[in-house]
């Protein structure tokens, strides 16, 4: 058993050693060096990084959305073909799989690297990876021989000259070794009293010895300190030796906690436009108060809320002073302050829609945001003076009343015309916004909503005014795709309609659970329920467009849009309670595609409180879901169990992100 005090290369390509067989660890953290009968491979930051291959256009069933088709490279000078392969002692094929996928020569035979110099440059950084990847699976006495053209890689490296027979073969030889346990582990933290016990970092005695094992202690060990206030914890040194002779491996690891902070001033870098006051303020980081990441990871995710800033560092400083006071800076990089956007959507009940949008950033240089939206919908379902528009003014300014609360206003124009009713309505509201917690927000505010209608009942006029306030939690992993978590909401509002001289409420409650059944998040269930109560003198009192009617695709998919509820004289009227049940199954067959099995169930009913005098109405089916960077596209076929007057046999739909 042999340990030696440091490991350094001389070119970042690797070094040529002697034939000692131990690994080493320099005190310098992150990098682990192992002495081979072959060489010194350098494994940066201790850990096997395959890099992901770049995505340079998006095609979605024959629509390119971005990029070219071909990508853009420069071609390589004097390029140079090779022919590889890689074989393994023993017969662990996994493996041999596994080494085949991490090597550089096998995955880029396709893309000549320029001349024979390129082509050892490409063989040196090969047999780090493998390295590497012999370390992660425990295994330090193995060995790593390249030829090219025959030609061992440390000979090549001399000469730089190979044979000319093209294309090059190159071969590699892996004689994986035996897989080695730890033995001796050894840790302790100076200035800070952590736990010695290597079972807790992950490290036990006779486990088997991966480096990523060593590294994940490292970092658990760090960001234990770094989250009990001292910023600049490090590893102070690392000592690995591995012991031959009974394929164990002693670790020593030693940290130093150093000083412990506090956050000292913090001050802002970037801004243009925007007061670097309100980034401040909005950033929220307790000046004086004990450093924490987590203080750091909040004011993050709070200033990229704003929707102002491309770019976001947080810039730790110096520690001085007795109190420990460290500065922060914030760096920023501001977006263009002008947005155009548009969607579509479609479904063979519903016909197409459109919508798009215009946003002007940053208005005053303190987050606030206007915006002016548009939409048409049932498009090819009706004539041009029945189809179904919307326009919306609005504008948010956040940090009215300090950094968590915010203020909304907007004023509204809408036209709906369903199977039901027929609407005209203009909505004026104002909100204050308030966030509780990351997962808890709120908001309260006043409208005046006025509708101009014909259904069933006849045509009539409200004005309603309200006071409307709802509360929402959310800890979903992914809005558009969640796998975890649960989402809730409740809405109240207490109106009075003016022109009519009836006092009403509405309330409604939504709530939905997502359930990964596989760590790979493959097998999901979701589930959905929602129930809703209007308290007013009669049906007929409440604007049709504000009675509970369901069916739909944000509904009970399968029926026909707005179609289910209580009727007068055979068509629809909808009625004061709602109840909205859904449950899906989704599958993600492979990175890019995905199907759903999907049931639907509910009900819309005359009284406040439902009666459940009709039974629910259940619609079934299945879909497809292509992944894609900015959500799943989502493709439902639905059929109604129940069919009533005007619902199709079945329907389709068609959107961006999963059903809810």
């Amino acid at each position: 058993m042999k340990s030696l005090p440091s490991c350094k290369p001389n070119n970042g390509l690797g070094a040529r050693g002697t034939a000692w067989n131990t690994l080493v660890a320099t005190t310098a953290a992150g990098a682990i060096c192992f002495v081979q009968k072959t060489g010194v491979g350098l494994l940066l930051a201790g850990a096997l990084t395959l890099a992901p291959i770049p995505a340079h256009s998006l095609e979605l069933f024959g629509l390119k959305l971005w990029g070219s088709s071909e990508e853009e490279t420069e071609p390589v000078p004097d390029p140079l073909p090779y022919e590889a392969s890689l074989a393994t002692t023993g017969d662990n094929e996994e493996l041999t799989s596994q080494l085949k996928a991490a090597s550089l020569l096998l995955q880029q035979q396709d893309k000549p690297p320029s001349g024979e110099a390129g082509l050892i440059a490409r063989a040196l950084s090969d047999r780090e990876r493998l390295v590497a990847k012999l370390y992660s699976d425990g295994r330090y006495g193995g060995t790593v021989d390249i030829s090219l053209a025959g030609v061992p890689l440390e000979t090549a490296l001399e000469q730089a000259d190979l044979p000319n027979s093209r294309p090059v073969k190159v071969s590699v030889l892996i004689d994986p070794g035996p897989v080695f346990t730890f033995g001796n582990v050894s840790i302790s933290t100076e200035g800070y009293d952590l736990s010695s016990d290597p079972a807790f970092w992950g490290l036990a005695r006779g486990e088997v010895a991966s480096s990523g094992k060593i590294l994940s202690a490292e970092r658990r060990i760090i960001s234990m300190l770094r989250g009990r206030g001292y910023p600049k914890a490090g590893i102070a040194e690392r000592r690995i030796t591995a012991d031959h002779a009974n394929d164990t491996l002693e670790v020593t690891l030693i940290a130093d906690a150093g000083l412990q902070a506090r956050f000292g001033t913090v001050a802002v870098n970037g801004t243009d436009v925007t007061d670097p006051d309100f980034v401040i303020q909005q950033a929220m980081l307790p000046e004086g108060g004990v450093y924490s990441p987590e203080d750091l990871a909040r004011a993050r995710k709070r200033l990229n809320e704003l929707g102002i800033f491309s770019s976001i560092r947080l810039v730790e400083g110096d520690i001085s002073g007795p109190d420990g006071s460290m500065p922060v800076t914030i760096e920023v990089s501001e977006r263009k302050r002008h947005v155009i956007g548009a969607g579509a959507s479609w479904s063979s009940t519903e016909g197409f829609g459109v919508e798009s949008y215009w946003r002007r950033r940053n208005l005053f240089g303190r987050g606030e945001l206007l915006s002016v939206e548009g939409s048409i919908g049932r498009l090819g379902n009706e004539s041009l003076q029945d189809l179904e528009y919307s326009a919306r003014i609005a504008f948010e300014k956040p940090g009215v009343f300090g950094p968590l609360t915010s203020f909304s206003t907007s004023l509204a124009a809408r036209q709906e015309n369903t199977d039901a009713y027929k609407s005209r309505t203009l909505t004026f509201d104002a909100y204050l916004n308030r966030e509780f917690s990351e997962q808890l927000k709120g908001r309260a505010g006043a409208e005046i909503f006025y509708a101009d209608e014909e259904d069933a009942f006849g045509e009539d006029e409200y004005l309603l005014v309200g006071l409307p306030a709802d509360l929402t939690f959310d800890n979903r992993d992914d809005k558009l795709n969640p796998s975890k978590g649960f989402f809730a909401s409740v809405f109240a509002e207490p109106a009075y309609d003016t022109l009519n001289s009836n006092a009403m409420g509405f309330v409604r409650g939504t709530v939905s659970s997502y359930y990964a059944l596989d760590q790979s998040k493959r097998f999901i269930l979701a589930g959905k329920a929602t129930a809703g109560s209007i308290f007013a003198p009669s049906v007929e009192s409440i604007p049709a467009s504000r009675r509970y009617i369901a069916g739909g695709g944000g509904s009970i998919r399968g029926y026909a849009y707005r179609n289910v509820g209580p009727r007068v004289n055979g068509e629809v009227v909808g009625g004061r309670s709602l109840i909205e049940l859904s449950g899906e199954v989704r599958v993600k067959v492979t990175e890019t595609i995905g199907v759903v099995g999907f049931v639907d169930a509910g009900n819309a009913y005359e009284d406040s409180i439902p009666d459940f005098s009709e039974g629910l109405k259940v619609g079934v089916g299945g879909g497809l879901r292509y992944f894609t960077p900015i959500g799943p596209l989502r493709i439902d076929a639905a059929v109604p169990l129940d069919p009533g007057q005007d619902d199709p046999d079945f329907a389709l739909y068609v959107g961006l992100s999963q059903a809810f």
